[in-house]
């Protein structure tokens, strides 16, 4: 009996995760671009449930343990870029021609190959300049409201010692208990608790395509679709990277209306359904994520209720809680985009530009940081090898012999 239920509790550990660890993140992303409260909780449903359908069909169709989420760091790029031209209309359209493009890239072999071909320092340079600002938040968060943010950072940091996946979830759960204490509660009528989908006609601006969309279709491919198959790959699983990507592309287009920006292959929390914690039989594990799907699927119905969370507690407060979730990606973001020496300069150029939140022609900076990075690139691109006229020493035999360096 322990063995069957294994993986149901697997499943169900990784779906109170992986909500309660970036919802905050989700809902501040919602509300930069111009969503209000009730169509950010919209958003939040609507990522909870079409996340949670493509793992169940995913999981039932491969019986593989393809966890699938919202994407946290397209979350955090939503922050970065704050109101598009056009307003949240604008960047609803923006999530649906992001939708669009995952179902293509997994229809289109040569359009995936693309999106790989973009040098991984860059793209982690461009992910860690979109997490950077929300990380800064629990620094903000211990001067500006010492009372509130000190525990939640000394919960979060004991945890993380000792039981790191609850780290989070325990730091918002000391924070949901701090703003219970401490902020009156609201008059009657002020939140509205119950589910609700509030569907807005998408309206598509040259701005919010190349500044939101494109940007958004990167950063979830790059941080999401390609890590969380690397996971898969590192527990033994090929999975069907063209299949998760037409379902999860399919399902963000579908929420898009109702103000699901994307939902994708799990990265941070699929470890949790991939791993041998969810089952010793490898063959077993599907069932993880399957639960894990439904899980988050039901989480979806407190969407109004975490809303309210949010609303009640001071805006840095709970950009502190989204910046605690988000450090270890922007720990391993900046450590990919600097590893390759060569293109060091350039991961640099396009993490300041896009940290820097600059905007140029409406276009944000995740944008202008990917470009400015390929121009860096191209500028100072070593040749491969160039000959040097002078032999190497006790080379005086053979005088085809040439040394090779690097040009400058």
């Amino acid at each position: 009996m322990a063995g069957r239920l294994q993986p149901v509790l697997a499943g169900i550990v990784t779906a109170l995760v992986g909500f309660a660890s970036s919802f905050t993140v989700v809902l501040a992303g919602l509300r930069a671009v111009g969503a209000d409260d009730a169509q950010a909780a919209s958003g939040l449903l609507v990522l909870c449930v079409a996340a949670g359908l493509c793992a169940v069909w995913l999981g039932l169709r491969h019986r593989l343990p393809m966890a699938v989420a919202w994407s946290t760091p397209g979350a955090a790029l939503l922050v970065a870029t704050g109101p598009v031209p056009g307003g949240w209309p604008a960047a609803v359209g923006a999530f649906l021609v992001a939708g669009l493009l995952i179902a293509a890239a997994g229809l289109i072999p040569a359009l995936g190959r693309a999106v790989a071909a973009i040098p991984a320092p860059i793209a982690s340079a461009m992910l860690a300049g979109v997490l950077l600002p929300l990380c800064t938040a629990p620094v903000r968060a211990l001067v500006e409201v010492p009372r509130l943010a000190g525990p939640v950072v000394l919960t979060w940091l004991v945890l993380h010692r000792f039981a790191r996946r609850w780290a989070v979830p325990a730091a918002l759960a000391v924070a949901a208990v701090a703003i219970a204490l401490t902020i009156p509660a609201p008059g009657p009528g002020r939140l509205h608790l119950a589910p609700a989908v509030e569907v807005t006609t998408p309206a598509w601006t040259v701005p919010a395509i190349i500044g939101l969309a494109l940007p958004l279709f990167l950063v979830t491919m790059a941080a999401q679709n390609v890590p969380g198959m690397a996971v898969l790959a590192g527990y033994g699983y090929r999975a069907p990277l063209g299949s998760a990507l037409r379902v999860t592309g399919l399902a963000s287009a579908l929420g898009a209306p109702a103000g699901g920006h994307a939902v994708n292959l799990a990265a941070i929390t699929a470890a949790l359904a991939a791993g041998p914690d969810a089952h010793p039989d490898p063959d077993r594990r599907w069932i993880a994520s399957v639960t894990a799907g439904i899980g988050l699927a039901l989480l979806g119905l407190g969407a109004g209720v975490a809303t309210a969370l949010v609303l009640l507690s001071p805006p840095i407060l709970v950009a502190a809680v989204a910046g605690l979730a988000l450090l270890g990606a922007l720990a391993g973001a900046v450590s990919a985009a600097v590893a390759e020496p060569d293109a060091r300069e350039a991961a640099v150029v396009t993490f300041v530009v896009t940290a820097s939140g600059v905007s140029l022609l409406g276009v944000g900076g995740a944008f202008w940081g990917l470009v400015a990075g390929w121009l860096i690139l191209l500028l100072f691109r070593r040749r491969r090898a160039v000959p040097d006229p002078r032999p190497e020493p006790g080379a005086a035999d053979a005088p085809e012999a040439k040394r090779v360096v690097p040009a400058r």
